[in-house]
C-alpha cells in the first residue's frame, strides 16, 4: 500500500503527466532523467505527534534558503503544519521550522478565496486531493477546489512568486495572514502592496525580532480589508496585534491569473524590497520556477547514478533533497552587495555569515561530514557563522532556530568544527573556534549567560564539574541523561584532542584524548552495557537495559553502548573481543522490542517506531545507534554490515510518504541513507575515513569539489548481490574495510564487485580496520 499510496503522490509532474524517468526512456537509452523532478517532497508528510515516518513537510525551497514555503493543512501554529492524511489546506506559509518538535518563526501565509470570505483558519480552508497537487522541490502547485482556485508558489532564497488561476468572479480574495505572536500588515493600494512584519516564534529570538515582508501584486485592488485580533474585517488600512492579516479582492474572469512577488527580511522592511528586487525583479513566475529548478539540478547532479532502480532512484535524491535544506542561510545581502547578518544572538545587524535552523545532536554524524566532502567552501562558510555566533553570543549552538534553543544534549559543535578542520576545510578563525570549543568543555550548564546577560540554555556541559573530576556524570547528582552526556563528551572530547592535535596544541590534545576513553568509566562487566554509575562509583540499581531515557536520551542502555564511535576497538576489548562483540551487536537485532517506557509515563513515538519495524531492538528511527551496523568492520565480520545495511535501505526507506524510519533531522536520516548507497559512513568524526558497507547502485559519479571525478562502480549489483567479493581503487586492490577522505577528493574509480554470499576473508583482519584509539587485544 505505501507504494500504491505514493503514485497518487510522487512529484513527477503531477497526475497524468509522464515521469522523468519514462521522458528519458522515450528520448533514448543514454539520455538524463531530471534529478528535480525524481525528489518527492512528500516523503515523510504521513506522520504525527504519536509516530513519525519523517515529520517533514514539502518545503518549497531553494538548497540551503533563508526561506522556505509549505501548504498547511492544520493550525499554522501546529509543528504538524501539514500531513498527509488531512483533507483541507487553509494557506501556504512561508516556514523556517526546522522540526515539528522545534516549531517554526516569523511564520505568514497567503490563500486565495472566492465567494463570501473566511478569515478564521478553520473556517477557510479547502478540500483538496492528491491527485491534484504538484509538488517538486522548486514549487508547488495545488487545486483548492471549495474556491475553484489553483494556487502556485516557486521560490527564491529570500522571496517568492505566487501564482493563482480564478474562475469567473465578483468576489475573489487574496489574504495575507500575520498569525498570531505579533504581526502587523498595511495596504498600499498604490503601490499595489502589502507590507508588514511578523515576530511570531517559539525562543531563541532577541527582543526586537521581526520578519519584515513585502507583497507585490500585479493587478489592482478593488477592495481592501485588514481584520484585527478576533478576526474582525474593516476598512483600515493599516493593522498591528497579537494576529492581524489583510485581504485584498479582484473582479475576475474565468482563468485569469494573479501574481504575487513576496520578500522578506529580518533586517528591515527596506532590506526585503531590497532582496524582492535583487533575487525576483522583473521575472515572471515561469523564470523563477525555472531558476529554482536549476538550483536544484546543479547540486543534485553532482552525485548521478547509472542504471538504478526506480524506486532507489527517487528515495536517494528525496533524501539528498533534505540534506541540502539545512543549516538555513540566515544572512542577506546588503546596498552594497555584501553580506550581513541579523544577529538572533544580540539583535544587530553584522556582516558576515549566518546559519541556522541546526541540532548538532543530530547532524554531527553524517551531514557534516558530507559537507566537509561535498561542499568544503559552504562549510567554510558555517564555521564562519559559528564563529560570528560564538563572538555575538558567547557560546557555540548545540541547537539553534534562530538563536540558542534549549533541547537536547552533548556540547556535539566540537564534532562537526574538528571534523571540517582535520579534512582540510580552512578560511575560517580556527583557534577562536577552538577557544569556544574549551568554553564549552569546562563550563556547566547551570545557566550561564550570554554577552547582553540573558540566560542560555542548552550550551556548556550540563555536570562538567563532574565529568571533568570523576570522567563521568553521576547518576545521582539530579542530572537527568547522565550516561548519555557521559559518552557524547567522550566523543567530543576526542574531536577537541583531534582539533588540538592538528593546530600543533600538544598538551590539550593528550589530555583531551585520554578524557575520550572515559566511556570505560560507565561500562559495566556484569551486565555488559554501559549503565548508570553513582557519585561513590557504585551502579545505578536498579538496572533495566530496556529502560528508555532516564540515564540515556530517547533510547536505552542497548542503544547508547554503541555510542563509542572513537573507539570501537576498545569497546570490543571490554565486551571480550571481536566474536563476543559481534554475538553482542547480533542480539540488538534478535532481541525481541520489549521496552519500559516508565520515565516518560508514555509510549514516545521514538519507542514505537523501533517495536513495529520487525529489527529486534534496532532503533534506527533515532540517531544514537544509526552508525551501529558498521561497527562489525571493526571486528572481522564486514559481510553482516553489508547485510544490514541494505536491509535497513530495502526496509525502512522509501520515497513514500511514509518513507522514513522516524523524524528526518535536519538531512541526518537522510545521511545516513545517502552515504549508505553509496557504500560508506563517516561513523567517527575528525578521522578522516569512512566505513565501508554495501554500496546500492551499480554506478555512481561523484562530482568532487577538487574538480576530480569519483565513480563508484559495484559488479554484479542486484537486491541479492548484497554482499562485496571484492574492492579496488584506480585499480589496486583494497582489503580496508575503511577509505580516507584525502583518497575520495582525489577522484578515480572505486570498485565492488558483489555477490549473494559472504565473502568471509575480505576485510577481515585486524589490520584491516578502521581507526579506533585503542589497539587491538593480545
Amino acid at each position: 500500500m505505501a507504494l500504491g499510496t505514493a503514485a497518487a503522490a510522487l512529484t513527477l509532474g503531477g497526475a497524468g503527466a509522464p515521469t522523468a524517468l519514462a521522458q528519458s526512456a522515450s528520448a533514448g537509452a543514454d539520455a538524463q532523467p531530471v534529478l528535480a523532478d525524481l525528489v518527492n517532497p512528500l516523503m515523510g508528510t504521513d506522520s504525527s505527534y504519536r509516530l513519525s515516518y519523517g515529520n517533514t513537510y514539502p518545503a518549497v525551497t531553494v538548497p540551503f534558503g533563508m526561506n522556505s514555503w509549505t501548504p498547511v493543512t492544520g493550525e499554522p501554529g501546529s509543528g504538524w503544519g501539514y500531513t498527509y492524511d488531512a483533507e483541507k489546506i487553509n494557506g501556504i506559509k512561508q516556514t523556517h521550522q526546522p522540526s515539528p518538535w522545534m516549531n517554526d518563526y516569523a511564520a505568514f501565509s497567503l490563500f486565495a478565496e472566492t465567494g463570501p470570505l473566511k478569515i478564521e483558519q478553520e473556517e477557510r480552508g479547502s478540500w483538496y486531493s492528491h491527485k491534484a497537487e504538484v509538488a517538486h522541490p522548486y514549487s508547488y502547485k495545488v487545486y483548492l477546489a471549495d474556491y475553484d482556485v489553483t494556487a502556485e508558489v516557486a521560490p527564491t532564497a529570500r522571496a517568492a512568486q505566487f501564482r493563482f488561476t480564478f474562475p469567473d468572479s465578483d468576489d475573489a480574495h487574496i489574504l495575507l495572514d500575520g498569525l498570531a505572536g505579533g504581526s502587523m500588515v498595511k495596504v498600499d493600494a498604490k503601490n499595489r502592496r502589502i507590507i508588514g512584519y511578523v515576530r511570531n516564534n517559539h525562543g531563541g529570538v532577541p527582543d526586537n525580532f521581526h520578519n519584515y515582508f513585502v507583497a507585490e501584486f500585479d493587478h489592482d485592488f478593488t477592495v481592501t480589508r485588514t481584520w484585527d485580533d478576533n478576526g474582525q474585517l474593516t476598512a483600515d488600512r493599516t493593522r498591528e496585534g497579537d494576529h492581524v492579516g489583510a485581504v485584498v479582492s479582484f473582479r475576475t474572469d474565468e482563468g485569469e491569473q494573479v501574481h504575487v512577488k513576496v520578500a522578506s527580511s529580518f533586517i528591515s522592511p527596506e532590506q526585503a524590497l531590497r532582496n524582492l528586487r535583487t533575487e525576483i525583479g522583473s521575472d515572471d513566475f515561469e523564470a523563477t520556477r525555472a531558476k529554482a529548478k536549476a538550483a536544484w539540478e546543479k547540486e543534485l547532479s553532482r552525485i548521478r547514478i547509472r542504471n538504478p532502480q526506480r524506486e532507489n532512484a527517487r528515495t536517494f535524491y528525496s533524501a539528498l533533497y533534505r540534506m541540502l535544506q539545512f543549516p538555513r542561510k540566515f544572512y542577506e545581502k546588503g546596498a552594497d552587495g555584501k553580506i550581513v547578518h541579523y544577529s538572533p544572538y544580540d539583535g544587530k545587524v553584522h556582516d558576515g555569515y549566518m546559519f541556522t535552523d541546526n541540532g548538532f545532536w543530530d547532524t554531527w554524524r553524517a551531514v557534516f561530514p558530507f559537507f566537509a566532502l561535498m561542499y568544503p567552501e559552504l562549510d567554510s562558510h558555517i564555521m564562519q557563522g559559528l564563529v560570528n555566533t560564538y563572538q555575538e553570543g558567547g557560546w557555540l549552538p548545540e541547537w539553534a532556530s534562530p538563536g540558542y534553543r534549549n533541547v537536547m544534549i552533548g556540547s556535539n559543535s566540537a564534532n562537526l568544527i574538528a571534523d571540517a578542520y582535520v579534512n582540510g576545510v580552512r578560511g575560517f578563525d580556527a583557534e577562536t573556534l577552538y577557544e569556544a570549543m574549551i568554553k564549552n568543555a569546562t563550563t556547566s550548564e547551570g545557566r550561564p549567560t550570554d554577552k547582553r546577560g540573558n540566560v542560555v540554555n542548552a550550551v556548556g556541559r550540563e555536570g562538567a564539574e563532574y565529568y571533568n573530576r570523576l570522567g563521568y556524570v553521576p547518576y545521582d547528582v539530579g542530572i537527568n541523561e547522565n550516561a548519555a552526556r557521559t559518552l557524547e563528551y567522550a566523543t567530543a572530547d576526542f574531536s577537541i584532542s583531534q582539533m588540538a592535535k592538528a593546530l600543533g596544541k600538544d598538551a590539550d590534545a593528550k589530555k583531551y584524548a585520554e578524557r575520550a576513553l572515559n566511556y570505560r568509566r560507565l561500562y559495566d562487566p556484569e551486565s555488559g552495557w554501559i549503565r548508570g554509575r553513582n557519585k561513590d562509583g557504585s551502579w545505578e540499581t536498579p538496572f533495566n537495559p530496556y529502560k528508555w531515557g532516564d540515564a540515556f536520551t530517547e533510547g536505552n542502555a542497548l542503544h547508547y553502548s554503541w555510542a563509542v564511535m572513537q573507539d570501537p576497538q576498545g569497546l570490543i576489548n571490554l565486551m571480550g573481543g571481536r566474536d563476543k562483540f559481534v554475538d553482542r551487536l547480533d542480539s540488538i537485532f534478535t532481541r525481541p522490542p520489549i521496552f519500559d517506557d516508565s520515565y516518560y509515563g508514555q509510549v514516545i513515538h521514538e519507542i514505537r517506531e523501533m517495536q513495529i519495524v520487525d529489527m529486534g531492538q534496532y532503533a534506527h528511527g533515532n540517531q544514537p545507534i544509526q552508525h551501529m551496523p558498521y561497527l562489525y568492520d571493526w571486528a572481522g565480520a564486514p559481510w553482516k554490515t553489508q547485510y544490514h545495511v541494505r536491509d535497513i535501505m530495502a526496509k525502512l526507506y522509501s520515497p513514500a510518504p511514509d518513507g522514513y524510519p522516524g523524524d528526518e533531522d535536519n538531512g541526518q536520516t537522510s545521511a545516513w541513507y545517502v552515504f549508505s548507497a553509496l557504500g560508506f559512513y563517516p561513523v567517527a568524526s575528525a578521522t578522516g575515513q569512512y566505513a565501508i558497507g554495501s554500496p546500492l547502485f551499480r554506478d555512481v559519479t561523484l562530482q568532487m569539489p577538487t574538480g576530480k571525478t569519483l565513480r563508484i562502480v559495484a559488479e554484479n549489483n542486484s537486491p541479492e548481490n548484497v554482499y562485496v567479493q571484492s574492492v579496488t581503487f584506480n585499480g589496486k586492490p583494497h582489503a580496508k574495510t575503511y577509505l580516507t577522505h584525502d583518497a575520495l577528493e582525489q577522484g578515480g574509480t572505486l570498485s565492488f564487485v558483489m555477490g549473494p554470499t559472504p565473502n568471509k576473508e575480505w576485510g577481515s583482519a585486524p589490520a584491516d580496520a578502521p581507526f579506533s584509539l585503542s589497539a587491538p587485544a593480545n
